[in-house]
């Protein structure tokens, strides 16, 4: 099974989740980074299953984290 991929990013202000492939945003949060990610992993854990890929505010990807965790198609520990 394939996972929907999604990506959170610095947008202006704002930070955007937005899903792979789209043009516009799922969502759109106002304030920190950290809120941002909270309710980003609040959506995504509702679904069947997404990668999250966070970026850093120069757009380079930081982490990414998969939903629900037991999706997670690598063996590692980490």
């Amino acid at each position: 099974m394939s996972l929907d991929k999604y990506h959170l990013s610095k947008k202006g202000e704002n930070w955007q989740l937005k899903k792979e492939g789209n043009q516009r945003a799922t969502e759109t949060f106002e304030g920190t980074k950290s809120d941002a990610i909270k309710e980003s992993s609040a959506h995504l854990k509702k679904g069947e299953g997404a990668s999250l890929r966070i970026h850093k505010t120069d757009g380079k990807i930081q982490e990414e984290r998969t939903y629900p965790r037991s999706k997670d198609p690598k063996s590692s520990k980490g």
